[in-house]
Formats: C-alpha cells, sequence, structure tokens
C-alpha cells in the first residue's frame, strides 16, 4: 500500500516536467516568429542567394509572378530540375516576401490532343522550344515525351521567358542538368532585373566603314533589345563627345580605314570610361569568296586601328588561324565528268574555339564557331591594364601569315597532324583597368571647345577584342522575296547550334554589369553522381540493408524502451 502514494507523486512530478517542456516550446514557437535566422550546411552554400540578389529582390516595387512550366510526370532528371527552382524560388519569397509570387504548370496536362497541342503552339509563340526527351515506360519500351524547361518572369506590364535548361552537346544528360542548376539564380535574377529597371543601358552598333549590317546582326540585335536600347550610327567625327550617351559600343567587322578623326572620337570615348567590343578581321578573306572560283587571296585590311590597338595592350595580327577542331563544309568529291557529289569535309579555317571554364564570361559554354579567325597577342607592360584570354584554338593548331592563297582544296587533302604543332592560340581577349590615350604627345586632330578636357589615361573601364569578326555575324536566307534571319551559332551543313550568341551575351553583360550579377556565373555546384558499376554489383546488398536495417532498429528501440519501463515503473 506504501508505494501508491510514491506512485502518485511521481506521476504529479512527471506531469510537471511535461508542463515545462510544453511551455519552453511554446514560448521557443512564439519567439521564432520575431527570429529571423535560416543555416546552410552544404559546402557549396547552394541554399545561400549571393548580395547582390537579396539587393535586387529588396529593391522591388511590384509583385513578380513566376510561371514554371516544369511540372507532371517527369524523368527523374527534370525533377531533379523541378526541385532546384522551386527551391531558390523559395529562397527568393524569403528575400522578397509576397512580392515573389510562382506557379508551377504542366503544359501537358490536358487529356485532350488538340488542346494540348494548342497550349504547346502558344508556348513556342512565346520564345519557348520544347525539349524532345526519351523515356522508357513500365514495359521497358521507350517514347518521346515533350517537356518545356522554361519559366516566364512577369512583373506589371512585360514579361520574358527563361530558359532554365544548358544544352551542350559536349557535355552528357547529368552535367548539363547540373549546369542548369548552377546557372539558375543568375538566369532568374538577371531577368528580374532587367524587368524591373527604370532605364535600360545602350549599345551602339558603329557604322560607316562597311560593319556587318542590321541584317548580318539581326539575331543578336533582337536579343540585345530585349535587355538593352540598341542604337546603329556613324561617329560624328566634328564632336569629341558624340558618343558619350552610349553605355557600349560594338564594332563589328570593318573593311575600310578609320580616320585619324574617328580614332580621336573613339579614344576620348574609352578616356571617360566607355566601354568597347571590337570584332576585326585583318585579313580580307570570307567564304563567299570561295563559293564561283573555289580559291581566292587573302589580303591584308588596312583599317588604321592598329597604332592604336597596340597603345591599348593588344595586337591583332594579320594571319589565319588553322585548327584540327574545325567545322565541316560540304565539297564536291566528284571526278570531273560526273554528277556533283557533295561530302562533308574538315574546313581548318573555321576553328571551333574552345572557351575556358574558370571565367564567368565563358563558363559552361559551348564551343564557339569562327570563320576566318586571327591570332590576338597582348602587348606591353602596362600594369594599370589587366588583361584575360577568353577563346583560344585547340591544342593542335597553326596559324599563316597573310597574303595568302586560300583554296577549298585545303578541306579534301590529308594534311599531315604534324602541321598542327602550336596549341591554345588566343582569339578573344578582355582588357581591364586604366588605359593610356593614343594621342598622348601627339596633335590632337579634332577642334574642341573649351570645355573639353582631354584625357590622357582613362578612368577605370573594359574592352574586349575579339580577332575574328564573323563571330557575331548570322546567316541570312531569303523567304518569299524577305529576309530571314538565321539564329546566330546556327551552322546550316551540320545543324549544329554553336554558342556564339550566349558568349556575345555574356561578353555584352559583362562590359556592362554594374551589379556585379555576372558573378553569379561562377556559382559551382559538386557533381554527386552514383557509381552505376557498384550499384548494380551491390544491389542486393543495399536492398537488404534498406529494408531490414530500420525493422531492426525500430525493434531494438521497443524492447529497450519495454526494459526501460518496467525498470523503472515496475518495482
Amino acid at each position: 500500500m506504501s508505494s501508491l502514494p510514491r506512485n502518485k507523486q511521481i506521476r504529479k512530478q512527471d506531469l510537471f516536467k511535461m508542463l515545462i517542456v510544453t511551455f519552453i516550446i511554446a514560448l521557443i514557437a512564439y519567439l521564432s516568429g520575431f527570429l529571423y535566422f535560416r543555416i546552410d550546411l552544404t559546402s557549396e552554400k547552394r541554399y545561400t542567394l549571393t548580395p547582390q540578389s537579396k539587393e535586387i529582390l529588396r529593391e522591388l516595387d511590384d509583385i513578380v509572378f513566376i510561371r514554371v512550366y516544369l511540372d507532371g510526370d517527369l524523368p527523374l532528371g527534370f525533377k531533379r530540375l523541378r526541385r532546384a527552382v522551386k527551391e531558390m524560388l523559395d529562397e527568393f519569397r524569403v528575400i522578397g516576401g509576397t512580392r515573389i509570387q510562382y506557379q508551377f504548370i504542366n503544359p501537358s496536362e490536358s487529356e485532350d490532343a488538340e488542346e494540348r497541342n494548342k497550349f504547346y503552339v502558344a508556348l513556342h509563340d512565346q520564345g519557348m522550344i520544347p525539349t524532345n526527351v526519351e523515356v522508357k515506360d513500365k514495359k521497358g519500351g521507350t517514347s518521346q515525351q515533350i517537356i518545356f524547361p522554361w519559366a516566364m518572369i512577369s512583373h506589371k506590364d512585360y514579361e520574358m521567358p527563361v530558359r532554365l535548361l544548358k544544352n551542350n552537346p559536349g557535355k552528357t544528360a547529368d552535367e548539363n542538368l547540373n549546369h542548369s542548376m548552377e546557372s539558375l539564380e543568375y538566369e532568374l535574377i538577371s531577368t528580374i532585373h532587367n524587368l524591373t529597371v527604370s532605364e535600360f543601358q545602350t549599345i551602339g552598333f558603329i557604322e560607316g566603314h562597311g560593319e556587318l549590317d542590321e541584317y548580318l546582326v539581326g539575331d543578336i540585335t533582337k536579343e540585345l533589345l530585349k535587355y538593352y536600347e540598341v542604337f546603329r550610327g556613324q561617329i560624328d567625327q566634328e564632336s569629341i563627345g558624340s558618343l558619350d550617351e552610349m553605355d557600349l559600343i560594338i564594332i563589328a567587322k570593318p573593311e575600310l580605314p578609320f580616320t585619324e578623326k574617328e580614332k580621336a572620337v573613339l579614344d576620348q570615348y574609352l578616356m571617360h570610361g566607355g566601354k568597347m567590343l571590337w570584332m576585326i578581321d585583318p585579313v580580307a578573306i570570307d567564304l563567299d569568296s570561295l563559293t564561283n572560283s573555289n580559291s581566292a587571296v587573302a589580303l591584308i585590311k588596312t583599317l588604321n586601328l592598329e597604332d592604336q590597338l597596340f597603345r591599348y595592350g593588344v595586337r591583332v595580327n594579320p594571319n589565319l588561324i588553322m585548327d584540327m577542331q574545325s567545322a565541316f563544309i560540304p565539297v564536291n568529291t566528284a571526278l570531273e565528268g560526273q554528277p556533283a557529289r557533295f561530302t562533308p569535309a574538315p574546313w581548318y579555317y573555321s576553328p571551333l574555339l574552345t572557351p575556358p571554364a574558370d571565367h564567368m564570361i565563358t563558363r559552361n559554354l559551348n564551343m564557339i564557331k569562327a570563320e576566318f579567325a586571327s591570332v590576338v597577342d597582348t602587348v606591353g607592360e602596362d600594369s594599370a591594364v589587366q588583361n584575360t584570354i577568353l577563346l583560344t584554338s585547340s591544342r593542335n593548331s597553326r596559324y599563316v601569315n597573310a597574303p595568302l592563297f586560300v583554296s577549298l582544296e585545303t578541306a579534301t587533302r590529308q594534311i599531315n597532324p604534324a602541321f598542327f604543332s602550336l596549341s591554345y592560340l588566343p582569339v578573344a581577349v578582355l582588357l581591364e583597368g586604366e588605359f593610356p590615350s593614343v594621342f598622348t604627345n601627339r596633335p590632337f586632330p579634332v577642334n574642341t571647345g573649351d570645355d573639353f578636357v582631354f584625357r590622357e589615361r582613362s578612368v577605370p573601364t573594359r574592352m574586349i577584342v575579339i580577332g575574328d569578326g564573323d563571330i557575331i555575324r548570322n546567316d541570312v536566307s531569303i523567304n518569299r522575296g524577305a529576309p530571314e534571319v538565321i539564329p546566330l551559332g546556327y551552322d546550316r551543313y551540320s545543324r549544329q547550334t554553336f554558342g556564339n550568341k550566349e558568349f556575345i551575351m555574356n561578353t555584352i553583360n559583362y562590359l556592362l554589369d554594374e551589379k556585379g550579377l555576372m558573378e553569379l556565373r561562377n556559382r559551382q555546384l559538386t557533381l554527386r553522381l552514383l557509381d552505376r558499376e557498384k550499384i548494380r554489383e551491390e544491389r542486393l546488398k543495399w536492398q537488404l540493408v534498406n529494408i531490414l536495417l530500420p525493422f531492426i532498429l525500430v525493434s531494438l528501440f521497443g524492447l529497450g524502451f519495454t526494459w526501460y519501463r518496467r525498470f523503472r515503473y515496475g518495482r
């Protein structure tokens, strides 16, 4: 009988402890509503937004609505991508609050095939190109599945599509998915920034020297107009500040020489902080000139820019790169008198340039197709100007100096690989810093007013020099008498799309980047893949572990807990 009061006292003590624990939990839950903290335990901080992203999200003045067309019954890899997108958008909501809203939509949700196809066409008309994926069914067969790895971001009266899937033919499917997840923050935040910015930056294409016309740069111009204001025009030689309203000027494949006055306007534009993108062909030759005669003479161009670029720190050499890693062209291999028979053959004068993986401009890019590219050397030892190589040839390349004879027969001849003895010849160079003026200690050719201040050294600024004017040029076809612009980077012979457009867009975004958004492209996520061979060998073992181990652990816990209660209360 004496044990009853003792058991009653123990129960009261347990009840009191439980009330204390409940009160503490309730107090912590209440205080957590006023406190904000998040802990990212991943080594690469994959769930931590950059300061640039947080600043843009905090400055939102209205709702940003994001429709993600990545939902439904998806293959495993796309489920990972969907989960990564949702996690990123949830992080956006933590900073942006209710101004960030999103919705996941399944484009294939409708069971009516006609209605489903109408929805597909509507998405395609908005610029969202679907991806066809081969999937396995439960019976072991395969089928094609249409997936739209896209998002549409809307802000007020404007909207813009965002491609979520990177597709580099040189990478595996897992690597492409990993690169896609690495670039999610940049793609989403940069689009949100471009939709919400109050004033667009301006870009000017220089004309008057035989540069590529509006059709030959039509595709990149169309892409640029989504984010910038784009103009075309000649340099006003009598107005030293005629380019000052432009944030960036592009000189795309000039054919005629620049005057000293034009060079002076360009020089002082750079000195006052202007950004410049040069795409120069120092040798006069193009593939169209070989169409009729199968051969042509490549001559040195006289552009009168050599001294100016040399002063800034680069030299575009009058030579042509030949590379074993090159594009293909169709060549007539039929014997004389027989019907034409065209066979793909490597065109060594069209190198496929390799973008380095360690710079934010070129990271995760596909190969870049060039046409009659030239070597760009860095010169001088000015410590105020830093240079970075952005594009190079392959490890098996060479160059030939102009003037030279170029023939289509080069594609049909067997060339000794030992001739391609040079490696990684530079084709594109980024220059950053404080540039010296080319007119220092020289007569200034333009009459200036009293308020003009000649600068001998620039404020900190940037420029990129590329030894290939065709790198930005798209093909143009005639459709029903009207010119039709072919997407930049598309090769009509191989039907591949190279990384030219993304490279040019990255160079321009980098040159005009004021918020440091391009740094987001350096985010790296560790690709942790399962060893498929080991999975096959140890499949049974891990199946038994996954099935039996939880049962054993739960059983041991139950036996231990029962023994503990008997030990404590059984007395």
